[in-house]
Order: C-alpha cells, then structure tokens, then sequence
C-alpha cells in the first residue's frame, strides 16, 4: 500500500521545461527535479545563469539542458520547444516561473496624500507605464505565451500537468506593488480559465502561490541597501506571517512535486499559498 502510494508521486524520466529557471526559487525546483531523475530543460533570459544550474544538476547526477530564452518572444519559444522535442521528446510537465516585479511598476508609499511641496516618493501619477506594462507582460504573457508553446504536445497526446507561479499578491493586492499584484491576479485567473479548458485533453493546470521569499526582486523592497538591515516595511512582513520568517526556496518542492505528479491526479485549477500562513492571518 505504501509503495503504491509513493509510486504517485515518481517522476522518473518526465520531462519538464522551467522558464525562469536561472533564478533562486525556480532554479531549487530545477535541482530537486533533477535529482528525482527528470529531464530538466532550464530556460532563461540569462544564458550564463541557465548554464550555471545546469551544469549543479548535472553535478548531483541528474540530466539537464540550458536554453536561453526570452518569454516574450514566440519564435524563441518554438526554436526552444523543437530542440527539446528532437532531444528528450515532446514534455510532460511546465513550470511557468519567469517574471518578476520592476520599481518603475511600483510606489514608494502605501497611500495617495494630497501633493506636497517639494515631495519626491512616486505616487500613483509618476508610475511608468512603460514599467507597468513590462512587468504584466513578463508575469502574464510570458506565462501566455510560454504554455501556448509547450502545452501543444501535451493536449496532442492527452496527458501533462502545468504549474504556474502566482502570489499573494493575486489573493491580496500587496500596497506599492501595482503592477506586480495586476499581472499575478491575472496569472492565477488564467490558471483557473486554462484548467477547465484543458480538462477534457488531460493537461491539468494549476499554480503555486509564494509566500514572502527573501529573492534578489524582493529585497529592493524590503532590505536597505545601507545598513542591510529590514525595512519598516519587511518587519510588516515577518509581523503578518505566523510562522515568523520568510520563505526558503526548498519550501516549495513538496506541494510542487504533488502538482506536477499523479499524486494531485483529480486536481486541476487551484492556486495553492505557500506562504507560512500569510494568507490565513487578520487581526
């Protein structure tokens, strides 16, 4: 009975493409897949960093290429998906990690206050739009366009299982990040939309939703570059997760590992917090 059980969460020998998985959250996905004996295709918009985890999981044993590859770009995203097709053959599961937050998306205060004299913090009015747009468009149709192009062999031979990274900020908007929170609303309504879409093809689609993780994109936030110490807004943070810390990339790969597998079998759209309870939390 146990070996049965264990038996649903192999996944020997899948294939799996990580987009952004240069990065640190994405990048540990990469490492514990590939030590379960997948075959890890790495893209990333950094050549160098997709090499980089590459060639740590080949070090531990495991079997990975590194693709560089901008999101955005649909004919980058064919080139790749050919190239691993001709490798391994067409994949089985896609971890849709690349996006991120830009500060020319973002305010520098939680509230709108009548204009001061001589005031320099971005309000909603100084938000670039061009920033704005980036970041929808990496978190939203980088996830788009990147599941457009891998899905195709999934629905063709009715069976495959599709991650995507949303955040609390879809459950709920996060003050200063407005871009960031628009574009993961839309990835987790996407999930949602995509799944029952893909119902009747056998591909199931569903999303982890990130806690607070101490990542290189976060820390602008909430370290100061100065002293390295946590920011006011950082200690709100730690303040408003009951497990009293932030996320560590390893935290992830349990409930990852149980969407991707037979495991969650009868589960499709759904939009899981990992998140030391952020989300449960009201005072």
């Amino acid at each position: 009975m146990n070996d049965a059980i264990l038996q649903r969460f192999d996944l020997k020998d899948r294939t799996v493409v990580i987009t952004g998985g240069g990065g640190a959250l994405c990048g540990a996905m990469a490492d514990a897949l590939g030590t379960m004996g997948v075959k890890v295709a790495v893209l990333d918009l950094s050549p160098e960093k997709a090499e980089l985890r590459v060639q740590a999981i080949t070090r531990s044993g495991g079997t990975a290429r590194a693709f560089g590859c901008d999101v955005l770009d649909a004919a980058q995203l064919r080139q790749c998906c050919d190239a691993i097709t001709e490798l391994w053959g067409a994949p089985n599961l896609l971890i849709n990690g690349a996006g991120g937050n830009d500060p020319r998306g973002s305010t520098s205060v939680e509230f709108e206050e009548p204009a001061k004299e001589g005031a320099t913090a971005q309000s909603f009015f100084d938000l670039d739009p061009a920033g704005f747009r980036h970041v929808f468009d990496l978190n939203f149709m980088g996830t788009f366009l990147a599941t457009q192009t891998f899905s195709r062999g999934m629905v063709a031979r009715g069976r495959g299982s599709i991650v995507n990274i949303s955040s609390m900020s879809a459950f709920m908007p996060l003050t200063k990040v407005a871009a960031y929170s628009a574009a993961k609303a839309a990835v987790s309504n996407f999930t949602q939309w995509l799944a029952v879409h893909f119902s009747h093809a056998g591909v199931r689609v569903n999303a982890l939703a990130p806690g607070f993780f101490m990542t290189e994109q976060l820390r602008f936030l909430h370290i100061d570059a100065k002293t390295g110490e946590l920011l006011p807004r950082a200690r709100q943070v730690i303040a408003h997760t009951p497990m009293g810390r932030y996320g560590e990339p390893d935290d992830l790969i349990g409930t990852l590992v149980w969407l991707l597998s037979d495991a969650s079998s009868f589960v499709t759209g759904v939009v899981v917090p990992v998140d030391g309870g952020f989300s449960s939390y009201s005072i």
